[in-house]
């Protein structure tokens, strides 16, 4: 055998030449990794990487909060010894039930300069970029999650006038309704009220490749906890291509 050692190389920017972007993902979510890099594989020099966090299947609220310590972990774990652009942790209701400001601070003891988003944060700037106060929610949860986002949203000065829910409980089950299941509850929810925009809530619901569609036989904004952290992510990262193929929103600037 020849060894030859030490053979000259060069280095340029690697994947990440525009922008890096870390996800924190709930250990039993099936659908926000597909559904993201079905959005991401349309920004070259995007680099896109993953941790995952310890959660239990069954969704309570007291599962949610006990998240919280984990956050950090698996902030630090994206690109150990790297900053990140933007973290976003990937999880609906566990950012409402322990609040997104904890989150940031959690993310942050790992990630000092990264730009934080969660699933409700980027739908209230969603809200923002389509100029919607009254929106129609449809969501998966049980009734005593329901109650928390619910409240969460009206507090923060968001009117929401019909609310609807699978009332499934079990997030590996969320992540198997169909999509013709999500437009069906979409479409029930909007007939009990007249409302702006349209958000689905949580990251286990597949909406993303079905969004554009939808949005456009509806005729109001639509966005779900997928789309629009994605979104977000990206505009906080300084992306501004507009994807159009996944409707309007990715064709909005940050508000």
């Amino acid at each position: 055998m020849i060894l030859i050692e030490r053979l000259p190389f060069e280095m340029d920017d690697g994947i990440a030449k525009r922008a890096k972007i870390g996800l924190i993902v709930l250990a039993t979510d099936y659908t926000i990794e597909h559904e993201w890099r079905t959005i991401f594989h349309h920004l070259d020099g995007v680099a896109l990487y993953q941790s995952r966090i310890l959660n239990d299947d069954l969704i309570t609220a007291q599962s949610l909060r006990a998240m919280q310590p984990r956050i950090t972990l698996c902030a630090g774990l994206l690109t150990p010894g790297t900053p990140v652009d933007v973290v976003a942790y990937g999880c609906t209701s566990a950012s409402i039930a322990i609040g997104e400001e904890k989150v940031f601070e959690n993310i942050h003891a790992a990630q000092p300069t990264a730009h934080c988003t969660t699933p409700i944060t980027a739908a209230f700037a969603a809200f923002n970029a389509f100029n919607a106060s009254r929106i129609g929610v449809l969501t998966p949860y049980s009734a005593e999650v329901n109650k928390i986002v619910a409240k969460y949203i009206a507090d923060r000065g968001v009117e929401v006038p019909v609310f609807g829910s699978f009332n499934e409980d079990r997030d590996s089950n969320v992540s198997r309704i169909t999509p013709a299941s999500i437009e069906k509850g979409v479409r029930e929810i909007i007939k009990h009220a007249a409302v702006d925009a349209v958000f689905v809530s949580c990251t286990s619901v597949r909406l993303v490749e079905a969004c554009k569609e939808l949005e456009v036989s509806l005729g109001i904004p639509l966005t779900s906890s997928n789309h629009a952290m994605a979104w977000h992510a990206m505009r906080l990262a300084g992306i501004d291509d507009q994807l159009t193929r996944f409707g309007s929103l990715f064709e909005l600037p940050l508000p």
